[in-house]
C-alpha cells in the first residue's frame, strides 16, 4: 500500500504560500508507516518546531489500475474520507530553497492521518465533496472537491501513468487554503458532508 499525495491544487492555497499554480499536479509519496489512523494523537517530533496541518479529501483505490484515462477514472475509487498531511514546514522550506527533496518534511512517521472511509453509495454522490477542519474548536479550513486545479478524475489519470494503481492505495487530493501550525494540547477534528471523521489531539 502507498500514499499518492497532490500538492497546491487549490489556488489559494498555492497564493498562501507564495507558490506559483501548477501546470500540471505536483506528486509526492508517502510510506505506510506515514500512516495514522483511530484518533490516536499526533506527537510532536523533536526534530522541528514547526509542524502545520494540511486538511484534504483523501481517495481510497478500489481496483489496480495503470494508464488510466479520465473517463474511467471515477471507477478506480469508491472511498472517500478527510486526512491530514502534516508539514514540517521549515524544515519543507530549507529543503527546498537547497533544491532537495522534501519528503522527510512530509513523509516521516504518522504525518498522513486519516479518518474512516465512507462508501460513495452511502454518501449518494461522486463528487462536489464538502469537507472542513477545526482546531480547538474553531473551524480553520473549508473545501469542496469542485475547487481543485486538478479534478479527482484528472489526478487519477495522471498518477497512474507513472505509478500503477493498487487495491488499498490512497490518495491525497490536496489541501485548501487555511493552513497553519499545531502545537502540543491542540485538538483537530475533520468533517466530510458534516460528518465527523476525525478528532484527535497533539501531544
Amino acid at each position: 500500500m502507498k500514499i499518492i499525495c497532490i500538492g497546491r491544487n487549490y489556488s489559494e492555497h498555492a497564493k498562501e504560500l507564495n507558490n506559483a499554480i501548477p501546470e500540471k499536479p505536483v506528486v509526492f509519496i508517502k510510506p505506510q508507516t506515514a500512516l495514522l489512523k483511530d484518533n490516536k494523537p499526533f506527537y510532536f517530533p523533536e526534530w522541528t518546531d514547526d509542524m502545520h496541518y494540511e486538511t484534504e479529501l483523501v481517495l481510497k483505490v478500489c481496483k489496480q489500475g495503470k494508464y488510466v484515462d479520465e473517463k474511467f477514472a471515477h471507477k478506480y475509487f469508491d472511498e472517500v474520507t478527510v486526512g491530514i498531511d502534516f508539514t514540517a514546514r521549515k524544515l519543507q522550506s530549507e529543503q527546498k530553497a537547497k533544491g532537495l527533496p522534501w519528503e522527510i518534511a512530509k513523509a516521516f512517521d504518522n504525518s498522513a492521518a486519516i479518518g474512516p472511509f465512507k462508501k460513495l453509495t452511502d454518501l449518494n454522490k461522486t463528487s462536489s465533496f464538502n469537507f472542513s477542519m477545526n482546531l480547538n474548536g474553531t473551524e480553520v479550513q473549508k473545501g469542496n472537491s469542485d475547487d481543485m486545479i486538478f479534478s479527482l478524475a484528472h489526478i487519477i489519470s495522471y498518477a497512474s501513468q507513472f505509478f500503477t494503481l493498487q487495491q488499498g492505495d490512497l490518495i491525497f487530493t490536496g489541501t485548501p487554503a487555511g493552513v497553519g501550525p499545531v502545537k502540543i494540547g491542540d485538538r483537530l477534528e475533520g468533517f466530510l458532508e458534516g460528518d465527523k471523521m476525525f478528532d484527535f489531539e497533539i501531544k
